[in-house]
């Protein structure tokens, strides 16, 4: 999570007292899950309605799920447990009370400046996973400091729930020569080194902040971690201590790797990226990024991109690296990266309400296969007050779901989100044909230039009448193969086996992704047909009229 100077300060001590004193909802991030999912298919007709949910508030959620239930870890010491992805309490432990005491010395000997004397604040985006080797659950978290001097650091537990043991710090940010002999940069790069790079925020100066750990298919631990300025980057961890493995080192090469911080994955040039986010499904390594400002009017989302390996290089549908060789002003509105959800106002909903400055996610595959996006969410008429959602991430040939959002992957293996949030109905393995997909439909793109920016009639603050949502038209799928309406072109069902895979060509543009029924984000989840599909690097979503 970035902002940039005073105000992150002042915005990072209120949200702490905000989640301190209030509920609190905790992330984790692990995609391995070890019990059965409780959440219903689409065929059957209990839902969960609006009203009815019981929310949680955590910022920047890390999912995990351990003896049978999904667990949350977020910012502030905000933590969430949940039996079904919809209904989430708060729960606390060690660290809820004594993380001045836990955190003392990398604090007081690292983190801790006059511009921000407070631990309270600081205590940023956890990653929550199994340490297999260890037999510990593992946390890493960001001690942050001003003036990007933070550490990520580990802990340790033996329940998910805690208590947690400090073990030390992973790696470092904010150094220079004159107090690197209090981190281990002369351990990794010599004493001799030049550290005028690091100092240097389009170079590779960085916030030591979002660490996320995988493990690739030899077994080995990475830790990605890093945020906007010099950039994303990894290394290996040391599976027998949970920390930096000094066994490996990196070479240093422009815009590919650091001797110090290891492989770059993204960003750089002071460009926004952040809360980097690992999931191997599908045959794919997929790459997760907030780009813009966390803020209700930040221009918060989420950028996906994908690798053959867990090291990169990461691109997006058409190509782009997720590296960047130049700043881009403003790179939140570029067409870098596949943006996976944006602001919308479907008819019908409650758009007094719409979910605004989407980012900071996980994403794991449950035990069945159901592949989550989890996330935090601002909206448009409260301000900075955030919770978490959770949708189906969808991938066509194999079918994934994510949640928070369902994640649906296509024919080619690109995930796309499920248009409305998981409420308990999975996008369902239904026999689809052209006679019950045809009909009327609001169809929205994913906009990459688009952000929420308030009424537009600034004064009015209780209007719906919105800058920078992106809002339907109007399209109908006739059953043997037109589309009309406010846009025109062809669709088809791809296969004969019902499975709803489809393809639609709109303004000249062919979309890959597949058709399910879902309920609507409205108090009465009625259900829907909905497509979910991704064409020339753009997300879109369709619900039946």
């Amino acid at each position: 999570m970035t902002l940039t100077g005073t105000l992150r300060k002042a915005f990072a001590t209120t949200l702490a007292a905000a989640v301190l004193v209030g509920t609190l909802a905790g992330c984790s991030s692990n995609a391995n899950s070890n019990a059965s999912s409780n959440a219903k298919n689409s065929s059957d007709s209990s839902q969960t309605s609006a009203t009815e949910i019981k929310r949680g508030e955590s910022h920047d959620p890390s999912i995990v799920k351990a003896n049978g239930k999904y667990y949350i870890f977020g910012s502030h010491l905000a933590w969430l447990k949940s039996d079904d992805l919809v209904n989430w309490t708060s729960f606390k432990n060690n660290l809820s009370t004594d993380y001045e005491k836990i955190f003392a010395d990398i604090w007081t000997n690292w983190s801790k400046q006059s511009a921000n004397p407070d631990v309270k604040g600081n205590m940023w985006a956890p990653d929550v996973i199994w340490n297999a080797t260890m037999k510990k659950w593992c946390m890493y978290m960001s001690i942050n400091g001003a003036n990007y001097r933070s550490a990520i650091v580990l802990l340790t537990a033996d329940d998910i729930e805690g208590d947690w043991t400090y073990v030390g710090p992973v790696t470092y940010s904010g150094f220079e020569k004159v107090n690197a002999s209090k981190t281990d940069v002369w351990k990794v790069l010599g004493e001799s080194a030049d550290l005028t790079r690091y100092t240097s925020q389009t170079d590779t100066g960085i916030n030591a902040i979002d660490p996320c750990v995988k493990q690739d298919d030899n077994g080995d631990l990475w830790m990605t971690f890093g945020s906007w300025f010099g950039g994303m980057w990894m290394f290996k961890l040391d599976p027998k201590t949970g920390l930096r493995d000094y066994s490996t080192t990196y070479q240093t090469v422009k815009n590919q790797s650091d001797a110090y911080y290891g492989i770059k994955l993204g960003g750089g040039f002071g460009n926004s990226g952040e809360g980097s986010y690992l999931l191997h499904t599908n045959g794919h390594w997929y790459l997760f990024a907030s780009y813009g400002n966390l803020q209700q009017t930040g221009g918060y989302q989420v950028r996906m991109f994908r690798a053959d390996k867990i090291t990169g290089p990461y691109i997006d549908e058409n190509g782009n690296a997720a590296v960047s060789e130049r700043a881009i002003g403003n790179n939140w509105q570029s067409e870098v990266g596949v943006r996976l959800m944006s602001s919308i106002q479907w008819s019908g909903n409650d758009n007094s309400h719409i979910e605004v400055a989407q980012g900071h996610n996980s994403a794991f595959v449950d035990d069945d296969g159901t592949t989550y996006i989890v996330y935090h969410s601002r909206f448009s008429d409260t301000g900075e007050m955030h919770q978490v959602r959770v949708r189906e991430l969808l991938c066509r040939a194999a079918h994934l779901r994510l949640g928070g959002r369902e994640l649906l992957p296509t024919d080619d293996g690109w995930l796309v989100a499920a248009p409305y949030e998981y409420t308990g109905t999975k996008a369902a393995d239904t026999k689809y044909d052209a006679k019950n997909v045809a009909g009327d439909y609001e169809f929205v793109i994913h906009d990459q230039r688009t952000s929420f920016k308030g009424p537009k009639k600034v004064t009015d603050k209780h209007s719906t009448d919105y800058r920078g949502v992106n809002k339907p038209v109007n399209i109908t799928l006739t059953e043997d193969g037109k589309v009309t309406g406010d846009k025109t072109g062809t669709w088809k069902l791809d296969k004969s086996d019902g499975t709803g895979d489809m393809t639609i060509t709109l303004d000249g543009v062919e979309y890959h992704g597949a058709f399910d029924r879902l309920p609507r984000d409205k108090d009465d989840r009625k259900v829907e047909m909905t497509f979910s599909v991704i064409g020339d690097n753009f997300c879109a979503w369709a619900s039946q009229k």
